[in-house]
C-alpha cells in the first residue's frame, strides 16, 4: 500500500502500518467538522459552497458519490476525481479517463489540499475530502459522517427528498454500519495488508463469518434494515462490488466469492442496477488502483483482464420482497 503521509506538514513515504502481530492498523481521520442545517456550526448547507475530492477506486469515497447521486446534489456539490494510480507521492490529479482535475484549488496532489487546510498537519492523506470553498478549509474526511451530512443536513440544497436514515431506523442503521465496518469494510484491508500469517487468518475468518451472517439476514429481507434502502446498504455495497473484482485475489479473501452467496449476490446486483449506484462504479479505476498501487502485494503491478461478472443479470429480489420503499422527510 502506498503509505505516504504528512508529518508536521512534510511529506514522507513509509509502507509500515501494522502492529507487532502484523495486523493492519487504520489511523483515525483528521477533520471532523459538520455541515449543520440548524446554524449550529460554521458550515451552512449552501448550494455550490462545497466540493468533494474522491477516488473512483476507493470504497470509502464511493459512499459519498452514491449519496450525492441519490440526494440529487450533483449541481450543489462540485467534484474532483484523482488518478486511479497512487504512487509514492500519494493521490494525484490528472487528465486520465474518468479523472477530474482540481478545478477549485488547482493543485497537483491531494496532500496540497490538506496542507492548505493545516500547514503543519500530521497524518494520512485520504479520500473522500469535503472542502469548503468559502472558508477554504476541509470540513470533513470521514466517509460515514460525510454521507450522514449529505443525507440529513443538505435537504435545502438537494433535489431529492429521500431519507436514507429515517428517525425510526437511525439506531438500527448506525448499529449495522458499525457491525459491518471492522469485519467487512475494513476486514478486506486487514486481510490484504496483514504481514503475518496469524493476522491474515484472523481477518479472513472474521470477514467470512460476517458475510455468512448477512447472507442469512438477506434471505428473509431485501435490504439490511428490512424493506427500505438506507445508508447501511451504501456502506456494504462499496465493499461487495469490489470483492470478486479485486479483494478475492489481490487481498487473498478467497474462501468464497460473492457470486457464491445466493442472497448477497442477488442483493449486490439489486443495488448495482439502481442508477445512483451503477453510474458511480468505475471498474477500470478500481482494478488499476489496487493492482498498480500496492507493489508490496503485487510487485509487478500486472492488472488482470478478468474476472467477467454480470452485474446486470436478473436478481429477482424485487419480485420476491416487493418494490423499494423510499422513506421521505
Amino acid at each position: 500500500m502506498g503509505l505516504g503521509r504528512l508529518v508536521n506538514g512534510e511529506w514522507v513515504t513509509t509502507r509500515s502500518q501494522e502492529d507487532q502481530e502484523g495486523r493492519f492498523v487504520r489511523p483515525e481521520t483528521n477533520f471532523r467538522h459538520w455541515i449543520k442545517a440548524d446554524g449550529s456550526s460554521a458550515f451552512a448547507p449552501d448550494a455550490r459552497r462545497y466540493h468533494l475530492y474522491v477516488s473512483l477506486a476507493c470504497p470509502w469515497a464511493h459512499r459519498t458519490l452514491i449519496m450525492r447521486e441519490l440526494k440529487g446534489l450533483q449541481d450543489a456539490i462540485s467534484l474532483s476525481v484523482v488518478d486511479p494510480y497512487m504512487g509514492e507521492e500519494g493521490w494525484e490529479f490528472s487528465n486520465s479517463p474518468g479523472s477530474i482535475p482540481d478545478t477549485i484549488n488547482h493543485t497537483q496532489y491531494l496532500r496540497d489540499i490538506y496542507l492548505k487546510a493545516n500547514p503543519t498537519i500530521s497524518g494520512r492523506v485520504t479520500v473522500p475530502v469535503l472542502w469548503d470553498k468559502q472558508t477554504e478549509t476541509i470540513v470533513n474526511n470521514e466517509s460515514s459522517e460525510i454521507i450522514r451530512m449529505l443525507d440529513h443536513e443538505c435537504g435545502a440544497i438537494a433535489q431529492s427528498p429521500i431519507d436514507l436514515c429515517p428517525p425510526d431506523l437511525q439506531s438500527q442503521v448506525d448499529e449495522i454500519i458499525a457491525a459491518i465496518y471492522n469485519p467487512i469494510n475494513n476486514g478486506v484491508y486487514r486481510a490484504g495488508f496483514a504481514t503475518k500469517q496469524g493476522a491474515y487468518e484472523e481477518a479472513v475468518t472474521e470477514l467470512f463469518k460476517a458475510l455468512d451472517h448477512w447472507e442469512t439476514v438477506l434471505d428473509r429481507q431485501r435490504f439490511l434494515c428490512g424493506d427500505r434502502l438506507t445508508e447501511a446498504d451504501i456502506c456494504l455495497f462499496t465493499t461487495l462490488v469490489r470483492f470478486d473484482v479485486v479483494y478475492y485475489v489481490h487481498f487473498k479473501c478467497n474462501l468464497r466469492r460473492i457470486v457464491d452467496y445466493p442472497n448477497l449476490w442477488g442483493y449486490l446486483r439489486d443495488l448495482y442496477q439502481m442508477p445512483a449506484f451503477k453510474v458511480t462504479c468505475n471498474f477500470d479505476h478500481i482494478k488499476s488502483h489496487y493492482y498498480r498501487s500496492h507493489p508490496n502485494v503485487n510487485p509487478y503491478q500486472i492488472v488482470p483482464k478478468g474476472p467477467i461478472i454480470d452485474f446486470d443479470g436478473a436478481h429477482g429480489r424485487d419480485r420476491r420482497f416487493g418494490q423499494v420503499e423510499a422513506a421521505t422527510r
